[in-house]
């Protein structure tokens, strides 16, 4: 008897520059483990999210994307909808695609929730972003579900947020949690950091990197030579993977 050949479900990640990719060594593992043969992950690497209307053209049997930095924001023209909390946050890390178009989900938000809860303790009621970019809105968006003040900081701040020489010991003595959501220190360039005054930490801090490559970057390690309580973003990763996951089998 002739053997029909299965069709193939293909999968991928959004993003520019993304070679060392989370999502496609994860995913790859996660299909072998399955026995999901006809299951395939890619990289869609864009110097400009344009290039996503080729892709789209071109593949009939993508059933669902991750989408990483630069494209969380701009790349919600493509979609056809987005659920209530991609909505709320603004930003997109997961589309499924469906016969009735792509829908836009954010699972940053949930990945971010699971793995920051277990550090927090009573002081840590207010937060700095490190960042503005789309992750920096789900960041943003589970804190202040879970009751924190957070401001943000950045290089060109808008009102009621921080500029990097606004940080002082008092700003610091404040916000006890710090968030970065900048690719600074992701390999290669794991010497660098963003420019706060380490100085002024404790072990009441507690910080949390959203990078994961390497797993201890500059910014953690100078947070632990002071005390600070440091977690990365590996688990954040694979909450959020197992999240798209469960929406594009749902």
């Amino acid at each position: 008897m002739e053997k029909t050949e299965k069709k193939q479900y293909k999968f991928g990640l959004i993003g520019k520059d993304i070679e060392y990719s989370f999502s496609r060594n994860y995913f790859t593992h996660k299909f072998k483990k399955l026995g999901l043969t006809n299951y395939v992950y890619v990289n869609f690497d864009y110097q400009k999210i344009e290039e996503f209307k080729t892709t789209l053209e071109n593949n009939s049997n993508i059933k669902g994307c991750n989408v990483t930095i630069p494209y969380k924001e701009s790349v919600i023209p493509f979609l056809t909808s987005l659920d209530a909390k991609a909505k709320a946050i603004g930003a997109v890390n997961t589309i499924k695609f469906t016969e009735n178009g792509l829908i836009g989900y954010n699972t940053d938000a949930y990945g971010f929730k699971k793995s920051i809860e277990p550090h927090l303790k009573k002081h840590h009621t207010k937060a700095l972003i490190l960042g503005t970019g789309g992750a920096s809105k789900a960041v943003k968006y589970v804190l202040e579900d879970l009751g924190i003040v957070c401001t943000y900081v950045s290089r060109k701040p808008k009102k009621n947020q921080f500029t990097y020489t606004d940080l002082n010991n008092n700003i610091i003595k404040e916000y006890t949690v710090i968030i970065n959501c900048t690719p600074l220190g992701t390999h290669p360039n794991i010497t660098d950091k963003p420019t706060i005054p380490y100085l002024h930490l404790t072990e009441k801090h507690l910080l949390f990197d959203l990078i994961y490559n390497p797993d201890k970057t500059a910014f953690l390690s100078a947070g632990e030579a002071q005390g600070a309580t440091i977690s990365n973003g590996q688990h954040m990763l694979e909450h959020q993977a197992e999240e798209s996951w469960r929406i594009w089998n749902s």
